[in-house]
């Protein structure tokens, strides 16, 4: 079937749709909804069979409804109406939710149903939940949805509020004074609610040390207590702990709510000098500790198995994060087990170098050159483990340089229904790092390891397995997933042939060094991403900047839409080879990196120098 995915950007949910779609045989195309103009001429030139709507802000047109079938995929049970799903079901303690396969009509979210698949709530932040149940319920039902619309004579039935088990209704936006935290009325799981509702937008309004900002990142503390409500006691990792009316609470990010041009940092860079009282709470990954509290890097071992996680926010690792873990992995590397297992986080695995860090610095492309360096230094030391086997056990999603951090490991296993990027090029056509030229052409055939870096396209576990990139793929749950890395993990530390694998991947590791050493793919790597970071071209500085300020795309990418992708290279064989091709009159171009507030990416970079 040929499908055009129409939505507002290409997140996470979208591409795992995306990847679903091609997995079973269709024709995908994707077109980001900017305006009713450009919906209309995507359709108009791509025909699709389907229509479906995984992420949308707005109607999709009249013109297209009428003509096509469109399903729109809602987050919200059956009967559940209005932009807020997930964040009225956090607040109000929902048990059960689901998602909604619902034909676009006239009426935002009342077309008739084609399915809904309900799951129970985690106590977990909107976007754990988005990237997880909500997608795992929308590709059941989209599948649901598919195989029905092959059922000769099935009609969707129409949303009917008198039908039992419809307890979905309209709800409105949610709007800050209804997520309002009362600090002194509001007990620790409330305010917790509240936090998670508008994780990882729009965050909640507030005032910490009268500093109006937005909260993310909350978790509870189990140990600590003291202070009036409200108020920060302690910071540790970048976070700031901050008492409630019966315990505490950890908020490791903020975005300054009077300053338009402010994006999520970490809490306590936000506060600065405001913090010069509040005492630091280190805590060692090593440490055993028996209350609940955060920490985002923690070591723990069972038997010969060594488990190395570690959780940052969005899966975005700066500089410091790198170092951190670096010494801690370099700890367990001294511990006398025989397998370690680099778990990484629940919602991500890695993606790469902190952009919003580096997009914070007085000094961005020296930052990136510090940040990628840091990202070099903790892949070296997993790729050089002489003494165990390792394992990257794959939870959630892995993007750019957090995907060839995982291949320095000797093993990769991958959850199901995860999704990788193993790309850098839509971020301004970076090179990439992370001993990737290295690290790939290992694992996957030799042909194939530069479509891998090049397509820019999401991979599956499905396919990511067929092409080598991974090992092994299980468990669509979490815990299932961590229940068989265990089983396996264990099993490989006591396999009778431990000590002939290690001594293999010695020997290989030895043959690989003489052949060329680690050290000149590093250096070749960075003299390309040198460029990237200090070179006339500002394409990475643009990229970046658009991103981390969530700048609107104004075009959708030509290799996600292929049908304006055909068009673009007819046009080039007609007038001749160009560099941005105009495509039907629409100001869509080949040309990839996007030029908008250049003049601002051009400013922030200038005065940085070479190393």
């Amino acid at each position: 079937m040929r499908i055009l995915l129409l939505c507002h950007s290409f997140n996470s949910l979208t591409q795992r749709v995306f990847v679903e779609l091609r997995r079973t045989g269709h024709e995908v195309s994707v077109e980001f909804d900017v305006n009713d103009s450009v919906t209309e001429e995507a359709v108009a030139l791509f025909r699709p069979e389907l229509v479906i709507a995984p992420f949308l802000r707005r109607a999709i047109p009249e013109s297209v409804w009428r003509a096509h079938r469109c399903i729109v995929l809602h987050p919200g049970i059956e009967g559940d109406r209005g932009p807020s799903a997930l964040d009225w079901a956090i607040m109000n303690g929902e048990h059960e939710w689901g998602v909604t396969a619902l034909q676009a009509t006239g009426e935002m979210d009342a077309g008739d149903i084609w399915a809904s698949v309900d799951f129970s709530m985690r106590e977990a932040t909107k976007a754990s939940l988005y990237r997880n149940e909500v997608t795992e319920a929308a590709v059941a039902a989209l599948e649901l949805t598919v195989s029905r619309l092959r059922e000769r004579g099935f009609r969707p039935r129409p949303l009917d509020y008198a039908r039992p088990g419809v307890r979905g209704r309209l709800r409105p936006v949610m709007r800050q004074d209804e997520r309002r935290i009362d600090w002194h009325g509001d007990d620790t799981a409330t305010v917790l609610r509240r936090i998670r509702a508008a994780d990882g937008a729009p965050g909640v309004l507030d005032a910490v040390r009268g500093v109006a900002c937005y909260l993310y990142g909350a978790h509870a503390e189990g140990g600590i207590r003291g202070g009036r409500p409200g108020d920060v006691i302690a910071r540790r990792d970048g976070a700031i702990l901050r008492a409630t009316r019966d315990g505490a609470l950890w908020i490791t990010h903020l975005k300054r709510a009077d300053d338009p041009e402010a994006f999520k940092l970490p809490a306590s860079m936000v506060l600065q000098d405001k913090l010069a009282d509040v005492p630091e709470l280190p805590l060692p990954p090593h440490a055993s500790v028996e209350h609940r509290t955060w920490r985002p890097i923690r070591y723990e071992e069972k038997g010969a198995v060594g488990y190395l996680h570690f959780d940052f926010y969005n899966g975005a690792m700066g500089t410091q994060h790198c170092d951190a873990l670096r010494e801690a992995y370099a700890l367990a590397r001294s511990r006398p087990t025989r397998v370690i297992v680099l778990a990484g986080g629940e919602d991500f695995w890695s993606n790469g170098i902190h952009l919003n860090l580096i997009e914070a610095s007085p000094h961005p492309a020296e930052e990136s050159w510090r940040n990628i360096n840091a990202m070099n230094d903790l892949v070296r030391e997993i790729a050089t483990t002489d003494r165990q086997l390792t394992i990257a056990a794959l939870a959630g999603n892995a993007g750019a340089g957090g995907v060839f951090l995982g291949l320095a490991a000797d093993r990769v296993w991958a959850r199901d229904g995860i999704v990788l990027n193993p790309h850098y090029k839509s971020m301004g056509n970076l090179y990439g790092s992370e001993y990737w030229t290295y690290l790939l052409p290992r694992r996957v055939a030799p042909e194939q390891a530069r479509a891998v870096v090049e397509n820019r396209l999401p991979l599956g576990v499905d396919e990511a397995g067929t092409l080598g990139l991974i090992d092994a793929h299980f468990g669509v749950t979490r815990k299932a997933f961590h229940d068989e890395v265990d089983h396996r993990a264990a099993e490989l530390a006591s396999d009778a042939s431990f000590a002939a694998r290690v001594e293999a991947k010695n020997r290989r590791r030895a043959a690989d060094e003489a052949a060329k050493p680690l050290e000149r793919y590093r250096e070749e790597e960075l003299e390309r991403m040198r460029l990237n970071f200090f070179g006339f071209d500002s394409s990475y500085h643009v990229a970046r900047y658009n991103f981390v300020h969530k700048v609107p795309r104004s075009r959708t990418p030509l290799y996600l839409a292929r049908h304006r992708e055909r068009v673009a290279n007819r046009a080039a064989g007609d007038h001749g080879e160009s560099s941005a091709v105009a495509v039907a009159g629409s100001g869509f171009s080949t040309r990839e990196s996007s030029t908008a507030s250049s003049d601002e990416a051009d400013r922030r970079v200038r005065g940085d120098s070479a190393p």
